[in-house]
């Protein structure tokens, strides 16, 4: 079973990218555990009780932000090979640069279609916490 943690300040999107991997997951695919996070102090808190086999987060949160995240499990010696994917309304193509130089592995604009996601998504799982098979970086 994949655990992924969503970290995300939006409870609208988070249903909405906890139901689009359920979705997913009931295709028989494999089984998705989604753990949610409201906030980049909370997904903190989540990280040390398990392993994730990827994490979803936004950019744009209250306290940390999900750049700061992405930072944070980059330089975790137990994080840093976790798939690290980025949702975002800022779609400049710096911010993408930005987000993809700090080490997240794929990038999403908002809005995106459920498919995206979990065609994103499932690169970054078959890729794995090795970084073996790499997926390369993923834009929308």
């Amino acid at each position: 079973m994949a655990r992924v943690l969503v970290v995300e300040d939006s409870s609208a999107m988070r249903a909405f990218v906890r139901a689009a991997l359920e979705d997913w997951a009931e295709e028989g695919v494999e089984a998705i555990e989604v753990v949610e996070a409201a906030s980049g102090f909370d997904a903190l808190r989540l990280l040390p009780r398990g392993t994730f086999d990827c994490v979803v987060t936004d950019v744009n949160m209250p306290d940390i932000n999900g750049l700061e995240l992405v930072n944070f499990m980059r330089k975790s010696e137990h994080h840093k090979g976790t798939p690290l994917l980025i949702i975002s309304t800022q779609s400049a193509e710096r911010d993408r640069e930005r987000g993809l130089a700090l080490g997240a592995d794929a990038w999403l604009a908002k809005p995106f279609e459920a498919d995206e996601l979990r065609a994103t998504v499932r690169g970054l799982l078959s890729r794995g916490r090795d970084g073996s098979a790499p997926t390369g970086p993923t834009t929308g």
